[in-house]
């Protein structure tokens, strides 16, 4: 634990003022420190931080930035797991193994592990999908969302990025809304009486944290009760100047130490501290979820990755999609030691092809005679059971597994070329985990679950062709993808994509279809909805806004919309056909055109549709 303000002022207390002797500086400053500030320095004059003070005034000189370091301290202090001690001691052995080059799995031997590998719309598929949308009452979301979108191109929050312009659903609206659609689909299926809210946790970052809670207010939390979402801030974790783990300062400020953000890892940390997770427990949660800022399609991998954890009982539940060999995303691998300590992890891709030669297999990082890795593709998205989940960060009060990466100026790694901190990844949890655990994985179709929006245009235009481009372009496609791809599979002619370049990215243009939440969250969903043989043309838009719209025997060439109140049955008809919408190439440097827009390389062209409206409670049915 950091050290508390009590232990700090007995510390401060202990002796005269002959332990400041070695710094001067600081030294004739004491009188002026509070015995919480003495404490914090002689922690520091410990941990071999003397640097920190060299600079400092005569006492009356600067005595307001003397005051706002020790406040910057504390936090520092406080917000780690351990306190800087630890931080400090944890940095000196991880920069020792980094300049030493030490393999972290040297003596480790890796297997791959046991998982479930899921094929879509089987029997299986749907069985579980039911279970997961049963199971969604006892869970609570947690959102990873610390980052702007600088890298994307964009300066605000990821979280207000549209996650297709169709509708221009922002991602945290597309979250809230879906959560909000299955805790009411999860409360049909539950006996008796259903009152369930389920939960959303936003970790948010200095960056993120005011306009995130601006998004969310402005917007009457799209839907979902303020008491719903709580938002935890990340702390950033202090810089490190050299091998000997010295606290950098800011080059702006002498009295404030340079700080960059520790990574998502944070998230368990501040679940613990928080007190939220006793909350949970006592409100009958049994699930929590991870989930990460920008993939628009992982809402349609987690009722069956639910159902997974709750017919397998999997303490951990890593999301996962099919790896080629070699190909930048970690494998999800089983690690078991020479003393027979075992964990299932992440293993970084650079990291994987060495650890499997150095083990006896020759040839590395290879596919397999499915055309993929054996290595499951980590996404980032976790299921994970909340008792053993309480007990286990009870034992280690959250900290998780980090690693340090400095950048050397030369190859004697005595120096630096800029400062470095810890990190620690979310998705790292399992490390500390007894081999007992039970650690699984869950394969999904990644044109299913996976299409996080990352790379800015110029990144995305470099990354040779057949390979994910991961941004706005991509992301956007990658949904009406998926779901013509599920209507198709549910029995709707579908017209085949063509292929188009965007922002340099060449990309299949599927059928613009989209549907908010309440219409379906699961494939029987879908099929429940389709009566007769439908047809949507390639150059269709179609938007299903309600949960009762019915699609029976519909043919659309153009562009559809359905709005919908819940006590409204709709059953749409016969033949549609406008000139519709169309998609017109924009130029991602053309600075009059909005940022949102202009990261994608197209804007939708509104030339004509059909749109209706019911707002009344009845049946409905609509033929042109």
């Amino acid at each position: 634990m950091a050290c508390t303000a009590e232990k700090l002022a007995e510390l401060s207390l202990a002796g005269d003022e002959d332990w400041a002797a070695g710094v001067p500086n600081l030294q004739k400053n004491l009188r002026i420190l509070s015995a919480e500030e003495i404490g914090l320095a002689k922690m520091l004059l410990h941990e071999g931080q003397k640097h920190l003070f060299e600079h400092w005034p005569e006492p009356g000189v600067g005595d307001e930035g003397k005051k706002s370091f020790f406040d910057q301290i504390s936090r520092l202090n406080s917000s780690y797991p351990g306190g800087l001690v630890s931080y400090i001691e944890n940095a000196k052995r991880l920069l020792t193994d980094s300049k030493a080059g030490k393999n972290p799995y040297d003596g480790f031997t890796p297997s791959v592990p046991s998982g479930e590998v899921l094929t879509f719309a089987d029997d299986n598929f749907i069985m579980l999908e039911e279970a997961g949308i049963k199971e969604a009452r006892k869970a609570a979301f947690v959102l990873v969302a610390g980052g702007l979108g600088e890298r994307l191109g964009y300066k605000g929050i990821k979280l207000a990025l549209p996650v297709e312009t169709t509708t221009g659903r922002c991602f945290i609206q597309h979250y809230i809304e879906t959560i909000l659609a299955m805790q009411e689909a999860s409360c049909r299926l539950a006996e008796g009486q259903c009152q369930v809210e389920i939960p959303l946790v936003i970790m948010t970052s200095d960056d993120t944290h005011a306009p995130t809670l601006k998004l969310l207010e402005s917007n009457n939390y799209f839907g979902m009760k303020s008491t719903q979402v709580t938002l935890l801030k990340q702390e950033k974790v202090a810089c490190l100047a050299d091998n000997d783990a010295r606290l950098a300062l800011d080059p702006n400020d002498k009295y404030k130490i340079q700080t960059k953000p520790h990574g998502h890892g944070d998230v368990h940390a501040l679940l613990y501290s928080s007190g939220v997770l006793n909350i949970w427990q006592r409100a009958g949660i049994r699930w929590v979820l991870f989930f990460q800022d920008t993939n628009g399609l992982l809402f349609k991998a987690i009722p069956a990755s639910l159902g997974v954890s709750s017919t397998k009982g999997y303490h951990v539940n890593s999301l996962a999609v099919p790896r080629k060999a070699k190909e930048a995303i970690g494998g999800i691998t089983k690690l078991t030691h020479a003393d027979g300590r075992s964990m299932v992890i992440n293993v970084e891709y650079n990291q994987l092809d060495p650890l499997l030669r150095a083990s006896g297999h020759a040839d590395g990082d290879v596919n397999c005679e499915t055309g993929f890795s054996p290595f499951p593709g980590n996404i980032n998205q976790l299921i994970l059971e909340l008792d053993p989940y309480i007990e286990e960060l009870r034992r280690t009060k959250g900290a998780i597994s980090e690693f340090v990466n400095p950048k050397y100026t030369d190859s004697t790694k005595t120096s630096f070329k800029s400062s470095t901190r810890l990190e620690c990844m979310m998705q790292d949890y399992p490390k500390s985990l007894s081999p007992l655990a039970r650690v699984g994985f869950t394969v999904m179709d990644t044109w299913l679950a996976y299409a996080p929006v990352k790379n800015n245009p110029e990144d995305a235009a470099k990354i040779p062709k057949g390979n994910p481009y991961h941004s706005a372009t991509s992301g956007e496609m990658a949904i009406y993808r998926a779901n013509s791809r599920i209507l198709k599979k549910a029995g709707v002619r579908i017209a085949d994509p063509i292929i188009d370049v965007f922002n340099g990215q060449e990309v299949e243009v599927w059928s613009r279809i989209t549907w908010s939440p309440k219409w379906a969250l699961t494939f029987n969903d879908v099929k429940r909805k389709l009566k007769d043989e439908c047809s949507v043309s390639q150059r269709s838009t179609l938007v299903l806004n309600g949960q009762n719209v019915f699609l029976d025997n519909l043919s659309l060439d153009g562009t559809l919309i359905v709005n919908s109140i819940d006590e409204a049955e709709v059953r749409l008809m016969g033949s549609v056909q406008n000139k519709g919408w169309s998609l017109e190439h924009v130029d991602h440097k053309d600075n009059s055109i909005p940022e949102e827009i202009r990261i994608r390389g197209f804007k939708i062209q509104k030339v004509e549709q059909l749109e209706l409206n019911y707002v009344e409670a009845g049946n409905f049915s609509f033929k042109p």
